[in-house]
């Protein structure tokens, strides 16, 4: 597994290795391949679980997904305060 995730990690604009590159400043290289190696893992058991097929998110998923809890959580902080959105 960690073989995949080392080679996963080296791909070009695809989730696991936008997701190793967030990994790795936190925890270091070795760790981060163990983290991405456990995400294939759990990723090839719900596939085959539910038989459907792999779906790429794309190198910049991670980011949209922040920005739009961000955009939420601030609307809602503006509503607290009385504006309207």
């Amino acid at each position: 597994m960690v073989e995949c995730a080392w080679a996963a990690s080296h791909t070009k604009n695809t989730y696991l290795s936008s997701k190793y590159k967030t990994l790795v400043v936190r925890m270091g290289a070795k760790k981060a391949l163990i983290a991405v190696g456990h995400k294939i893992l759990c990723a090839v058991y719900f596939i085959l679980k539910d038989q459907v097929e792999y779906r790429e998110l794309g190198g910049n998923w991670q980011e949209e997904e922040r920005k739009q809890k961000r955009i939420k959580s601030l609307k809602k902080q503006l509503m607290e305060l009385g504006e309207s959105v």
